[in-house]
């Protein structure tokens, strides 16, 4: 399927490594222009390159330092992309997700830096470009959690964070239709990637298990049999950001190799 996308300019959040790469790394073959960031210098730069090494021409790549906890790099980034190629197309909100742990383990302090680091860095990336997405007719898309269908215990900031963060996707897939941006939420279940590593980690010493035994208990559960690839789900978030989802808004897609039971 050509996804009609050559030439036209995507942000993608967070996207050092993990699904953020990958989704980066899918805009990308197909002849977009990919503006990355994340807040380790050594490691954007790196993905920067290795992105650069597989585009049409290098100058389709910008990798820049962002901290989406930090409302003045999000407005610096955003402005640097649209300085550097015009009108943004597409954005996908990203990062990195909260710690995990139940009721007991959070403070106050805990609770607010979820807020900012999942929600609000969500509100700070759309309002920033959303007046050059609403010139575009462009597509956002926000990589939330199964959480927000199926709360998981031991992850109770990134259910309530999260959720929502989809909330918000919904609510403004209504209110920007008038300007032709699309809004809609994607989830991942479980994804090899570092962070599904760590919390194979987190559930092995939790069950006192083995990391091996444990992944292999939670891919027993996926009725598909395995964890997901990152391509995998770059497809699905390559496609809601194009114009062959066109008449698609207000979703939630769950990429997950059939494992949640929710009917919605």
């Amino acid at each position: 399927m050509d996804l009609q996308i050559a030439g036209k300019t995507f942000l993608v959040a967070g996207a050092s490594k993990g699904l953020g790469f990958a989704i980066a790394e899918r805009l990308v073959r197909e002849g977009a222009n990919v503006a990355i960031s994340g807040s380790d210098a050594a490691r954007i730069e790196a993905a920067g390159k290795k992105l650069a090494a597989v585009a049409q021409t290098p100058e389709a790549v910008y990798a820049a330092v962002c901290d989406v906890c930090l409302a003045q790099d999000i407005t610096r980034w955003v402005a640097s992309v649209e300085n550097r190629y015009g009108a943004i197309d597409g954005l996908v909100v990203n990062a990195g997700g909260p710690p995990p742990g139940r009721f007991d383990d959070f403070s106050d302090e805990d609770w607010l830096a979820a807020f900012n680091l999942t929600l609000m860095s969500a509100i700070r990336l759309i309002r920033a470009a959303l007046p050059s997405l609403r010139a575009s007719k462009g597509s956002v898309v926000t990589l939330t959690s199964s959480s927000v269908k199926e709360p998981i215990d031991f992850l109770l900031l990134s259910n309530v964070m999260r959720s929502g963060v989809t909330s918000l996707a919904k609510s403004l897939s209504k209110t920007e239709a008038e300007h032709g941006v699309r809004f809609n939420n994607l989830v991942p279940g479980l994804i090899a990637t570092d962070r599904m590593k760590h919390l194979d980690e987190v559930q092995a010493q939790a069950h006192g298990r083995s990391v091996g035994a444990q992944h292999q208990a939670s891919a027993s559960q996926i009725p598909l049999g395995r964890y997901g690839d990152p391509a995998e789900f770059a497809d699905a978030a390559a496609f809601l950001l194009s114009g062959c989802a066109s008449y698609i808004t207000g979703a939630t897609l769950v990429a997950d190799g059939g494992t949640m039971k929710t009917l919605f």
